[in-house]
């Protein structure tokens, strides 16, 4: 891969994302730096290239439809030092349950989650709002037009990936023992 020539463009695509502080679509990029989408990808790659080789304290990481400027992980104890350590939310079973049921279903309402999760769900959903993981994402075609939900660049952010398709697939043989635990939990229930 070439670097970067250009070291207006390298500037101003690092000011960019310095300014914003969260991430920045390709689309605004480009308008941005008066460029196709096609050559601000290409830039891009050229970018995240030179700050890998460059040995940065900071990286840019391309998140969703995007790209964000970060601070290095190695770095966290330095800046600890400096300022506060924000408090990562805390994920009960039920939480991770309920956010699981959303990414990989999305966009799904409240009671497609329920329906799946066999308990009201109305809380769990709040929380994740909350925390940003979820947002609402349109509404559903149908009577009372209930509220579609999906994963947010947060949500993203936090599990280290840069698309829902990077989600783990579910295996097989672990779907078809989900299966038969949850009939035996039936039969259980309706013998007592």
């Amino acid at each position: 891969m070439q670097i970067l020539n250009n070291d207006v463009i390298f500037c101003a695509v690092e000011a960019v994302l310095f300014a914003v502080g969260g991430s920045v679509s390709k689309e605004k990029l480009s308008y941005a730096l008066d460029l196709s989408v096609r050559e601000v990808e290409h830039i891009m790659e050229e970018v995240i290239f030179r700050y890998n080789v460059e040995n940065r304290g900071i990286h840019v990481i391309k998140v969703g439809n995007g790209y964000q400027l970060c601070a290095k992980q190695e770095m966290n104890e330095y800046l600890l030092r400096v300022v506060k350590q924000p408090k990562k939310p805390n994920l009960s079973n039920a939480l991770l349950e309920t956010l699981s049921i959303i990414a990989y279903k999305q966009p799904c309402t409240r009671t497609q989650v329920e329906k799946i999760r066999g308990v009201s769900s109305d809380s769990a959903i709040n929380k994740l709002i909350e925390y940003n993981l979820i947002e609402e994402r349109g509404r559903l075609e149908t009577p009372g037009r209930p509220i579609l939900f999906g994963t947010t660049e947060e949500f993203l952010r936090s599990f280290g990936i840069s698309c829902v398709e990077e989600l783990p697939e579910f295996e097989e043989d672990l779907i078809k023992e989900f299966k038969k635990q949850a009939e035996e939990e039936i039969e259980e229930s309706i013998d007592i």
